[in-house]
């Protein structure tokens, strides 16, 4: 009786904390997006672009369903795994590429009618071409995560990557350099937050002893990607912001003021992935603070999101 009542309150517990993560992450998928522009242009004499709330918005969830998918193909997965979320993600990631790719159809504005939207414009420019090859490459990882092979999903989620990484990089000096880091960098921050919510989603099924070492597996490989994450993303800094303009940019441009929250999120999360190390190597319970890792990491896609539909910074 005792431990059934253990149990339930256990469980309780669980779900009580998973509804509190759901709700954050929920509030955050709303305001980040739809704040986040005006908070980030205020003062700066930029313009948004005319979609960038639902640019940002369709963007996050895009980047959303590629991490969630990534972390599931990178993971093992064990004699009782949790029901996959790749297929819905990959569907929710198809919809967000056709999304965008309308927009791009439409000129890169928000249409209001169907006549606004020209299909044939997307074969004829650079950001059409790929915004197809997204939106090709979501059905083909749902097509896989749906089949018996869900891991070949890695070839076409490597598409989307791709695709990102040539579509942030148009500018005619070295663009294969941009792209070669942004392709690394967000590959990096795909199997870093994929990789820990498919870790987290596993643990709970195994023996505690089993899922502590997956945990460690996990810590030592993050700390990798981490070290990957920070060189290119200094790299791709200073190639957009010259190492002399870089503080007035960080503070005085939108895209630097984002820059700059992104940071931070990712040095807090740091600190938390440093406290889940030492909880796991004193031999105490590493998932709370892990699970906050995560939240923090969902909210730095949304900002990793927003920061790609703002106005690229001024080379002074």
């Amino acid at each position: 009786m005792g431990s059934g009542a253990a149990y339930g309150g256990a469980r309780v517990r669980e779900v009580r904390r998973a509804g509190v993560f759901l709700g954050l992450l929920v509030v955050g998928a709303f305001l980040v997006p739809l704040l986040g522009p005006d908070l980030a242009l205020r003062g700066t004499g930029e313009a948004a672009a005319p979609a960038v709330r639902e640019v940002g918005w369709l963007r996050g969830v895009m980047l959303a369903a590629l991490c969630v998918q990534a972390g599931e193909v990178w993971l093992r997965r064990g004699p009782a795994p949790p029901r996959s979320l790749a297929p819905a993600a990959a569907l929710c990631g198809t919809l967000a590429a056709a999304g965008l790719a309308v927009v791009v159809a439409a000129g890169n504005l928000l249409p209001h009618s169907p006549g606004a939207v020209d299909p044939g414009a997307l074969a004829q420019s650079g950001d059409g071409r790929l915004a197809l090859l997204e939106v090709n490459a979501f059905g083909a990882a749902w097509l896989c995560a749906l089949g018996r092979r869900p891991r070949l999903a890695a070839v076409p989620l490597a598409l989307v990557v791709l695709a990102e990484a040539l579509r942030a990089h148009p500018e005619p000096s070295t663009p294969w350099l941009g792209s070669l880091l942004t392709f690394v960098h967000l590959s990096c921050a795909a199997l870093w937050a994929g990789g820990l919510l498919a870790v987290l989603r596993t643990v709970p099924r195994l023996p505690a002893p089993e899922g502590a070492r997956l945990l460690g597996r996990y810590a030592r490989t993050a700390a990798y990607l981490l070290a990957a994450l920070t060189a290119t993303g200094v790299a791709s800094t200073l190639r957009r912001m010259p190492p002399g303009t870089v503080a007035d940019q960080l503070t005085g441009t939108g895209y630097g003021r984002v820059l700059l929250a992104k940071t931070v999120l990712v040095a807090g999360i740091a600190a938390l992935a440093w406290r889940a190390r030492r909880h796991l190597r004193a031999g105490r319970d590493a998932a709370t603070p892990a699970r906050a890792e995560l939240l923090f990491l969902a909210l730095v896609v949304l900002v990793s999101a927003l920061l790609t539909a703002l106005p690229l910074p001024i080379r002074w």
